[in-house]
């Protein structure tokens, strides 16, 4: 039996959206009409569709529309789902698609108990969400400047040999030297490097952002004992806790490796059984640095000054977890290459590891702050 009296399809855009209804003892679905994107507009619908005390159940994909009309709508007392668009099942011989039709097919599954909700962040994690991806958009910004700079001094031959590393001291030192025949070419060249200079600026001041954010952020202890396994660093850290929140709400660290899309992927029928490369779903911002981390398990297991520093903040529970990554991961890439595999496909395999020892750490640490709590 349905619990819900009423259940609401949205489908949002940005200035309107399109409002579908089914009633929850069945029956088909009506579609309500259009109405503006806006809390007074959303406000009204909430009132109009429910002047009694029912508890009505809304939903809407997830997108650019980010999850304020969520928030409101719990803040009126009813239930709201913001729904995983990939996941929403699809007839293959569906060939038209309308606000209408993808309004009332939303109501339609949500009171048949077929969408498959994603995870809101509270306002805290949200912003520590834009704050990460902030810097790392303008670190963005800032290679592809440089990758800029580069095209245009090899158009014209001046290529760095004086040493092995761009982007150092020397190597701006050597760009202040460079002279360009043409009045023009040397005013982009300038441009370039003072761009360069400026999102360097930029991405050097959101990291100190990061870290000071860091310090009354609720999951402070989670990222810093995740600095406590090897290639994970403050940013890193920071990134996987942001985007993924709560750790613990995954029941084992497999549902984990699939949410974040490092699980491979799958086509078997019958006795064949076919896998593929990973799923790739999920979270891409976390994927890439879980991968970035995995090539830094290429060198021997080995405790390093640096990384014992970052340890010794940690319990000793956590060390230990960290050095058992340590030396499980390091192992296992000599496994792999040793057996002919791919450089990217081993760190790709280690990066999925890596995944279910950042679960035990953060449930650790989490278990710890419970216990010292009561």
């Amino acid at each position: 039996m349905n619990k819900f009296s009423k259940y609401v399809g949205l489908d949002t855009h940005k200035k309107t959206i399109a409002v579908a209804v089914a009633d929850g003892l069945g029956g088909s679905t009506r579609y309500y009409g259009e109405i503006a994107n806006t809390p007074e507009a959303i406000l009204k619908l909430v009132k109009k569709l429910c002047p009694d005390v029912e508890v009505l159940s809304f939903c809407y994909e997830a997108g650019p529309c980010g999850y304020e009309i969520y928030r409101q709508i719990s803040r009126l007392g009813h239930h709201c789902s913001v729904v995983a668009p990939s996941l929403i099942p699809t007839k293959p011989g569906e060939r038209v698609k309308t606000d209408r039709r993808d309004s009332e097919k939303l109501c339609r599954l949500d009171r048949a108990g077929e969408l498959t909700p994603v995870w809101v962040p509270d306002q805290e994690q949200e912003a520590m969400r834009d704050l990460t991806r902030a810097r790392e958009d303008m670190k963005d910004v800032e290679r592809r400047t440089k990758q800029r700079l580069n095209a245009f001094l090899l158009r014209y031959g001046r290529i760095y040999t004086d040493g092995k590393s761009r982007w150092t001291q020397a190597h701006f030192r050597w760009l202040e030297r460079l002279k360009f025949d043409h009045v023009v070419q040397q005013i982009v060249f300038q441009e370039y490097v003072d761009a360069i200079k400026q999102a360097e600026a930029r991405v050097v001041g959101l990291v100190k952002e990061m870290e000071k954010a860091l310090e009354s952020w609720s999951l402070a202890p989670v990222v810093e004992a995740l600095m406590a396994l090897r290639g994970i660093k403050l940013i890193s850290a920071m990134t996987i806790m942001a985007e993924l929140g709560d750790i613990t709400r995954f029941d084992s660290p497999r549902q984990l490796m699939s949410f974040v899309g490092l699980v491979p992927s799958e086509s078997s029928s019958g006795p064949n059984r076919r896998q593929g490369g990973i799923t790739k779903t999920g979270n891409g911002h976390v994927r890439r640095v879980l991968v970035e981390a995995g090539w830094c398990y290429r060198f021997p297991a080995r405790k390093t000054a640096h990384l014992q520093r970052r340890a010794e903040k940690c319990t000793s529970e956590v060390q230990a977890i960290a050095w058992k990554a340590q030396k499980r991961l390091c192992g296992r890439y000599a496994h792999l290459l040793g057996r002919g595999k791919l450089k990217v496909q081993v760190c790709t395999a280690v990066a999925r590891e890596l995944v279910g020892f950042i679960w035990a750490i953060a449930c650790e640490v989490t278990n710890q702050h419970a216990h010292s709590a009561r």
